[in-house]
């Protein structure tokens, strides 16, 4: 990285206009001498408890604060309800809903959601009109005995509804969860029965890619196995109402609940810094899901650094990130909120009716802020679509990518087909932390192929498998130091589940698994997830370095890579999806393995290559590595309900059984 030039690099007036250097500023001024991020970050690891009583501080939070830190020790967990040795703002009560609609105030005509789908419905709701919606959802919640510390459900497609219902729920103190309504009903039921929801909020159906999806039968069977409902509120998402539900239960209706109650002002209900406010999920490809269990407070704050001082996300911007429900990078895009920002929200496909259709959206909507993933970029750049020609986006200034690996052919497709003068931030973290791990920042160059930095207050090294720190040397991502956003906790977990996920492998340190690289600069370079490493004659091979070359080939859409045991020996194993009309003859399958011996090396070349229709992914869009491996060598895999095209799944069985012996 040392020899590199970056590919872009921020005026000194974006510089000086940014949230991050009036936060320098400020910083400075009680006697700091910070220069740039990097001694910035270095401050905000070894001053921790200043750092995040300033973030508190400059990003306004709304609450009672108290000490920030009881403890210098380790996390203790034993249970999400439990004490720990590391207690962040014990004194701390506040709301989330109460933060987020703190700019009602201020901008009360001013637009809080642009919404659109792939229908064209458009519509919007100011700041006003989404307080009195979630004022009486409120007090429809209320009505139905939904109190502080209860859990309340979203089997919902991101649309302006599930913004409200969400909000309501946490102005109450209460715990929101939620997933997409393409997950199964048994996928449905693995997650909220965990964790047995009061009410849920649903909805009629939804049109993804062309096709109407009829949601009411499913709902009527969720509703059936959840019996720790109270109530559940249906909403007529879908305008043609043709479908006949074949099912005895009365749902309550959204529009009727607007009209059942008049907007009064919101009652928040604070609560403790530490309490519970989202339950996610982890994607369960290896069993049950995780019920990850995030706080009030670490979710505010660190939403808050990462928006304001990362994303440089300020009062008016139009912030947009494609995704769903059932990602916490839809909790992630609501909390901009909280910033003054107006929500930008698509419903559908991202490529339907036509390939730029949220080039469309990020042009009329003047986007600020444009989020996607990895997967989208590469998808886009190989059919040639060049936004920069066809679309003005003179508000566009940052672009964050995530879900992947952001390639270094994706930094130039960025910089020469969107636009030259824009902040591109890979950003890596997950839903175990509600957010980063590294990101970007606006005051410093953008350099291909890699992430910028670690977060604020993230103390953020790699190890080798001794727990000895690297660099320039791959090896594991983690974190040695307590941050506030840390999860309490997993749902009706005695810690050893939470224990085992996270700080099982090094003492005292978070463990993400995730395969990479840290450079001199500071700058992280992503290779993959450790599980699903290869390691072919003891090398240690990133999937994401064949999926970058092979990927590129124009008659492949799509590839996954794994590894076969054979008799003590990794075998690499290469599945490609092709486009519709083209055949993997031999002349191909060579071309793709000479491409890696030259452009990577001659342990990248797999030892066999074979055709599915589909590459199998999550229902997030996530590679399922594992999966794979476990058909390839006999083995169940014990949670399909996660996969969004398990079918393809018993395509490798039929490869396994006619091509290997385990």
């Amino acid at each position: 990285m040392s020899a590199q030039h970056p590919i872009w690099t921020p005026t000194p007036e974006r510089m000086a206009q940014s949230n991050l250097n009036q936060f320098i500023e400020h910083i400075n001024m009680q006697g700091e001498v910070i220069e740039n991020y990097d001694t910035l970050h270095q401050w905000s690891i070894n001053e921790a408890k200043q750092f995040w009583l300033e973030v508190w501080q400059f990003c306004d939070v709304i609450g009672y604060q108290g000490d920030c830190l009881v403890g210098e020790g380790r996390p203790k967990w034993e249970s999400f309800q439990s004490n720990r040795d590391t207690i962040w703002f014990p004194q701390a009560q506040l709301n989330y809903a109460e933060n987020l609609l703190s700019y009602a105030f201020q901008q009360p005509n001013q637009t809080a959601i642009w919404f659109d789908n792939e229908n064209n419905q458009q519509r919007s709701l100011t700041w006003q009109a989404l307080c009195d919606q979630v004022s009486i959802v409120q007090q429809w919640l209320n009505h139905n005995g939904v109190q502080k510390g209860d859990v309340v459900a979203g089997y919902l497609p991101y649309i302006p509804e599930s913004v409200v219902a969400m909000l309501a729920t946490t102005s109450l103190g209460a715990i929101w969860t939620s997933t997409s309504p393409d997950f199964g009903v048994d996928s449905v039921i693995e997650r909220f029965g965990q964790v047995q929801p009061k009410v849920l909020f649903c909805c009629n159906g939804y049109t993804f890619n062309g096709k109407t999806h009829d949601m009411t039968s499913k709902n009527a069977a969720i509703v059936e196995q959840l019996p720790s409902l109270s109530n559940t509120c249906q909403i007529e998402y879908l305008e043609q109402q043709s479908f006949s539900s074949t099912n005895s239960f009365e749902f309550s209706d959204w529009q009727a609940v607007l009209a059942s109650f008049i907007p009064r002002g919101i009652r928040y209900t604070r609560a403790g810094f530490n309490d519970p406010l989202f339950i996610l999920y982890s994607s369960g490809t290896t069993g049950k899901p995780k019920c990850i269990v995030h706080s009030i407070g670490g979710t505010v704050l660190n939403h808050l650094k990462e928006h304001q001082l990362h994303c440089d996300v300020q009062p008016n911007d139009k912030v947009f990130y494609y995704t769903t429900c059932g990602w916490m990078m839809w909790n992630w895009h609501i909390s901009s909120l909280a910033s003054g920002a107006t929500l930008v929200v698509y419903d559908g496909s991202p490529v339907y009716p036509q390939t730029d259709r949220l080039w469309q959206l990020a042009e009329q909507a003047e986007v600020s802020l444009f989020g996607t993933s990895a997967k989208y970029l590469e998808a886009i750049d190989k059919q040639g679509l060049s936004p920069s020609s066809s679309f003005r986006l003179p508000k566009l200034k940052t672009l964050c990518s995530t879900g992947s690996v952001l390639y270094p052919e994706q930094f130039d497709y960025v910089y020469e087909h969107i636009k030259a003068d824009l902040h591109l931030a890979s950003i890596s973290g997950g839903t175990d932390i509600c957010g980063c791990f590294v990101l970007g920042n606006p005051i410093s160059p953008v350099y291909r192929g890699y992430c910028q930095a670690a977060g604020l207050g993230m103390d953020v090294a790699v190890f080798d498998d001794q727990g000895q720190s690297l660099t320039e040397q791959r090896g594991e991502l983690v974190c040695r130091n307590s941050f506030p956003n840390q999860p309490i906790g997993f749902w009706h977990d005695n810690g050893e589940r939470y224990h085992h996920a996270y700080w099982s492998k090094y003492q005292n340190c978070w463990h993400h698994g995730d395969d990479v690289m840290l450079t001199t600069q500071g700058g992280i370079q992503f290779f993959g997830r450790s599980d699903a490493t290869l390691n072919p004659g003891g090398v240690r091979i990133g999937t994401a370095e064949i999926y970058q070359q092979v990927n590129r080939i124009d008659h492949i859409v799509d590839s996954i890579a794994v590894g076969f045991n054979d008799n003590g020996n990794e075998r690499v194993i290469l599945f490609v999806q092709l486009l519709e009309g083209k055949v993997l003859c031999d002349e191909a399958k060579d071309y793709i393995k000479q491409l890696l011996k030259e452009k990577c090396s001659p342990r990248h070349v797999p030892h066999e290559i074979y055709t599915l229709s589909e590459i199998p992914r999550t229902k997030s869009g996530k590679l399922v590595e594992l999966a794979v491996k476990q058909v390839l060598h006999g083995e169940e895999v014990k949670n399909l309900g996660a996969i969004a095209n398990p079918e393809v799944l018993d395509q490798v069985k039929d490869i396994a059984n006619t091509e290997f012996k385990t």
